[in-house]
């Protein structure tokens, strides 16, 4: 990033990181690396389905028994997802107010009945995401994963936990023949290479972490929640910008919220936070409306911030 700076000029330029999903787990502690072994600032952080804290995985909450924090996190989620598939009694008519009182209910009655060993049927009180889609819509429609909105037949009706994801299923093709013709044709690249949408390596990542002032990677779930504060504090003038999806399961918004609340920054650091949520899934823009949006409330963050201060 430095080599590209220095090759067209441009240190004296707006600089942002603008980070999706896991990879804004990467960017978090990028900016924090940058601060430190390359002196430099940025303008601004751009986050796209946050996940910043490996402990608040929705997924598979089940084998990290002890941390409930996914449950009550990921409620207000399935919560949207009944209500857009009308599967609530007496539902509201709009969402924003309803999942307001979701949130209280989260972290309020339902965070004090996990902690007390409360029990639902077969459940334990404790919901994980491939559960829920396997069943929140019956037996025979699975709900997406990465956007709820989207439905498919459930493969197999005694399985408990869904064994695909509607969204995938409906939008891969779409983006993979899309790029396919954009990079060889546009780009000229990769006449005679083939293209791999998905590449099975998270069983050789390095999952640990060491956060700023730790001795050492630390034998915990990676959390760059200590990075983004620390690199905050450091440079006082950087913004952060959060876009979150209702309908994500993937990275629930509730918990990038929540993750956002808890920086260990000071009240006056916390205003350069900004959060703007969507009615679309964890791939915000592959929604018309929320794509626009989206594109305007980064722009609009960038108009706002490009003239802070920056080494």
């Amino acid at each position: 990033m430095t080599d590209f700076l220095s090759r067209h000029g441009r240190w004296n330029s707006p600089k942002y990181v603008f980070g999706e999903s896991y990879g804004t787990m990467r960017a978090a502690a990028l900016v924090f690396v940058l601060q430190t072994e390359k002196g430099l600032d940025l303008n601004g952080v751009i986050l796209l389905s946050q996940w910043l804290c490996a402990d608040d995985n929705a997924d598979t909450p089940q084998f990290n028994p002890g941390v409930d924090q996914p449950y009550p996190l990921t409620l207000p989620s399935y919560a949207a997802t009944a209500w857009y598939h009308k599967k609530l009694p007496a539902a509201p008519a709009t969402l924003e107010p309803f999942l307001a009182e979701v949130e209280e209910f989260a972290l309020g009655d339902y965070t004090t009945a996990l902690a007390a060993g409360g029990y639902l049927e077969r459940a334990d009180l404790r919901i994980n995401v491939g559960v829920f889609n396997q069943h929140v819509l019956g037996e025979s429609t699975t709900a997406g994963r990465l956007d709820t909105r989207f439905t498919g037949p459930t493969l197999d009706p005694l399985s408990k936990e869904a064994e695909y994801d509607p969204q995938s299923a409906a939008i891969t093709s779409a983006y993979v023949s899309a790029f396919n013709d954009y990079v060889r044709r546009d780009l000229k690249f990769g006449a005679d290479q083939t293209y791999r949408y998905f590449a099975d390596i998270e069983p050789v990542w390095d999952y640990t972490h060491k956060p700023p002032g730790a001795p050492m990677k630390l034998p915990q779930a990676a959390n760059v929640m200590p990075d983004l504060a620390a690199a905050m504090k450091r440079n006082p003038q950087l913004k952060v910008l959060m876009n979150g999806g209702y309908y994500d399961l993937a990275t629930p918004y509730f918990a990038a919220v929540y993750e956002l609340r808890h920086l260990a920054i000071p009240s006056d650091i916390a205003g350069n936070i900004d959060v703007k949520l969507y009615a679309s899934g964890h791939m915000v823009y592959a929604n018309e409306s929320a794509l626009a949006a989206l594109q305007a409330n980064v722009a609009e963050f960038i108009r706002r911030t490009h003239q802070t201060a920056a080494r």
